[in-house]
């Protein structure tokens, strides 16, 4: 497939390619330079292709930091890196992961962790706080030799395979998002002064539950999106411990099946946008002491309902 866009700078249209990877779930934009501004038909384009494919990766456009939040911005307000862990010092919206440095940390305070945070865990950015992000953007810094590719899955395409029954009984519940064993114990042990742990300018002293629906509706297409994920759902409101851990277990497994899901081989320089609100995403856990480190920028997103 290929778009036409008219330039910026012209009235020479330029095209671009959309090659799509999967049968629900992710494409591959060709033909954009990113290290230019992106006109509004440029920005239209991208955001209905995100839309439709809820994945999107820009091969090996080795943006800075400033260039990366530049593209961002276009399609949103980029927050704050993490709610708990610092951004880049010079561009504190760019959440930098670096796993070398990530395990040194953990091992360092092992001892009051409380849990292992591991985004090799399938998971969804940030539900632990009210207005997760919309969508987040990734772009890969060091990419191991061999290994760490990333997966996304389709929670629209995985709401949708799901019997009418159990769709109308989902709609009816809550779920409970907790980063407490992920990230509590950061908090713990965070000693900046200024500009220390915070969400939508609110500084965060510890990380409380939240609730969100089972079932959110996309603030854009109105879809239905199954809302849980491993990494941050820890219960069922309206169930007990066991009933919700057995709801959970079978939506958990239902949510990643291969045919609702995207896998990227990365290369240096990669750019991959998402939206947050319709999908979760992994890592897979191959690149065991090789050296690999992204930059994230989420954009600020609604509350789920």
């Amino acid at each position: 497939m290929t778009i036409t866009a008219p330039s910026a700078r012209t009235d020479v249209h330029h095209e671009f390619s959309v090659r799509p990877l999967s049968r629900h779930i992710g494409a591959e934009i060709r033909g954009l330079d990113l290290h230019r501004p992106l006109d509004d038909r440029d920005v239209s384009a991208v955001r209905a292709l995100l839309q439709q494919y809820k994945v999107l990766f820009f091969p090996e456009q080795h943006l800075t930091p400033g260039l990366h939040l530049a593209f961002a911005g276009r399609f949103g307000e980029p927050t704050k890196g993490h709610p708990v862990i610092p951004g880049l010092a010079d561009h504190p919206q760019v959440f930098e992961i670096d796993y070398t440095q990530a395990e040194q940390y953990r091992d360092h305070f092992e001892q009051s962790a409380k849990g292992d945070y591991d985004a090799r865990v399938w998971h969804t950015d940030v539900t632990f706080v009210e207005r997760p992000p919309a969508g987040s953007i990734l772009n890969a810094v060091v990419i191991p030799e061999a290994g760490g590719d990333t997966q996304w899955s389709n929670q629209a395409a995985a709401f949708a395979a799901l019997s009418p029954s159990l769709q109308d009984y989902l709609r009816t519940l809550t779920g409970i998002h907790d980063g407490r064993d992920q990230f509590g114990w950061i908090l713990e042990h965070d000693d900046r002064a200024d500009d220390g742990p915070a969400w939508e300018g609110e500084r965060i002293t510890s990380l409380e539950p939240v609730e969100h629906p089972v079932v959110r509706t996309h603030d854009e297409t109105g879809e239905e999106i199954l809302y849980v994920n491993p990494g941050f759902t820890r219960g069922i409101k309206e169930l007990d411990a066991a009933e919700g851990a057995a709801l959970l277990a079978f939506l958990y497994q239902h949510s990643v099946r291969p045919q609702f899901t995207v896998r990227w081989h990365w290369s240096q320089g990669d750019l991959a946008f998402w939206d947050n609100r319709a999908t979760q995403h992994a890592v897979v856990p191959d690149f065991s002491g090789q050296h690999r480190v992204i930059q994230r920028v989420t954009l600020r997103g609604e509350r789920p309902a």
